[in-house]
């Protein structure tokens, strides 16, 4: 079975690729929707992603990394 955290990084990974740091914030505020309208589960899975997505960018170090090079 696949754990959890693997999938998690692996949304996080692809929506990296997809728009780039952009994908952190947009995250955040999702969450904060989804957390606003009464969803904390939701809003909890989404932050996770934002996670595992900021821990990605900053352990690559490069800000203008490639589109190419989040995919794993």
């Amino acid at each position: 079975m696949v754990r959890l955290q693997t999938v998690i990084e692996r949304i996080a990974l692809r929506m990296l690729a997809r728009d780039g740091v952009a994908t952190i914030w947009q995250l955040q505020v999702a969450a904060g929707i989804a957390y606003r309208s009464g969803n904390p589960g939701p809003a909890a899975s989404i932050i996770e992603i934002a996670e595992a997505a900021e821990r990605e960018w900053l352990s690559r170090g490069n800000v203008l990394a490639h589109l190419g090079d989040w995919q794993s």
